[in-house]
């Protein structure tokens, strides 16, 4: 009897095991899926009657907010359900940036854009140190 009790033990963990490998391949698998499902989840219509100067903003902010949720999914993934956090929460706004930011750049690219140079600032100018003005000794006049 405890025999059989120790198989079905072994048979219950195992499951488990086998449970959480068909889980983890089938999150990789979405992972995976992100690049070429993104595009679905922007307007592909949105870029289209922009120019440079609104692109230019527009793809800073994307490249940014990406950058953002890139952080948060790592930051997630270190805590103890993190990788499920990191799905659960921040992957679909992930994919549909990253969507964005490819119907962006394919705006940018189509309009021939270019990055605009930072405008050049003379340096600043120390200010000079004058001398405080020295106040004129001297009578006053006082009303009486």
């Amino acid at each position: 009897m405890s025999n059989s009790l120790s198989h079905r033990r072994l048979f219950s963990r195992s499951l488990a095991a086998l449970a959480l490998v068909a889980l983890s391949v089938g999150l990789a698998g979405c992972a995976s899926m992100s690049d070429t499902i993104s595009p679905a989840f922007a307007d592909p219509a949105k870029y289209d009657l922009y120019d440079c100067k609104q692109l230019e903003p527009e793809r800073k902010s994307l490249a940014a907010r990406t950058a953002e949720l890139q952080g948060l999914m790592t930051k997630a993934e270190s805590g103890v359900a993190g990788p499920v956090v990191a799905e659960m929460a921040y992957r679909n706004d992930y994919i549909a940036l990253r969507g964005q930011s490819k119907l962006a750049e394919e705006a940018w690219q189509k309009n021939r854009c270019y990055e605009s140079q930072p405008e050049a600032r003379p340096a600043p100018t120390p200010p000079s140190i004058a001398p405080a003005p020295v106040a004129k000794k001297g009578r006053t006049k006082t009303s009486g």
